[in-house]
């Protein structure tokens, strides 16, 4: 039987898993480039976004993990990429509450924004 997330559970302790789909070409994201890493930029310095990257083969798109906000604030947050508002990608979002962390992620998991 697979554990159920209790309501103790906060956007501190979320995951999100954001996985970047294209809806269009490589090339049809191709203008939107610049934003995008700017919006990665963004994020990864508010320290949402703890890992960000390109999937192998690139034209799947790509996947990002973030932490420290709740489903409907990530949600908000990936409508917010040029990608999504231009029309050339869309995410699939999970969300899950870890049950194990390795130690050497406890640190940046815990601490607060």
């Amino acid at each position: 039987m697979m554990p159920t997330a209790t309501s103790d559970a906060t956007e501190d302790t979320m995951l999100h898993l954001l996985r970047l789909h294209y809806t269009a070409t490589e090339q049809d994201a191709g203008p939107h480039i610049t934003a995008h890493v700017a919006y990665l930029e963004h994020h990864h310095a508010a320290g949402t976004f703890l890992v960000s990257g390109q999937t192998v083969p690139t034209e799947d798109g790509g996947a990002i993990i973030a932490h420290g906000v709740d489903r409907a604030t990530i949600e908000q947050i990936t409508a917010q990429d040029p990608f999504v508002m231009n029309g050339v990608a869309k995410y699939t979002i999970t969300t899950i509450t870890p049950g194990r962390v390795h130690p050497t992620l406890t640190d940046v998991l815990t601490q607060g924004h």
